[in-house]
């Protein structure tokens, strides 16, 4: 099975040793992905539907990278800082899916930054 992998553009990548996305044959594995951009800065602020919406984008760029898209996404797991956070966040998750209605997960943890609400990692399936 070919494997190829999309270089992450964040800067702890080659620190951490990890890939933006993975495709493993008709598989693609996309990783955590937060709402922190290239200069360290996070997308939206606080608030946590424009950092959801924002992290969803960076997953569908990842996707197309790896030669998927949203709409094959099957598999979502979602982190949130809060529980409280979780409509505004469920909300950008289903504007992002639409009609996909990935299986999904939504966990309360700590993330790495205490300035991060959300980060949501994606499976996608590219197959016939």
């Amino acid at each position: 099975m070919p494997v190829s992998r999309v270089p992450s553009p964040s800067r702890f990548a080659p620190v951490i040793g990890f890939s933006s996305a993975v495709r493993a044959g008709d598989t693609v594995y996309v990783a955590g992905v937060s709402a922190v951009d290239g200069s360290g800065e996070v997308v939206g602020g606080a608030d946590a539907y424009a950092q959801a919406a924002e992290v969803l984008r960076k997953i569908g760029v990842a996707l197309g990278e790896a030669g998927a898209s949203l709409d094959q996404v099957v598999r979502t797991r979602v982190y949130l800082a809060r529980a409280d956070i979780w409509e505004e966040v469920g909300r950008a998750h289903g504007e992002a899916f639409g009609s996909a209605l990935p299986a999904s997960t939504m966990v309360v943890a700590e993330l790495l930054d205490p300035r991060m609400l959300v980060e949501i990692e994606a499976v996608a399936y590219v197959g016939g």
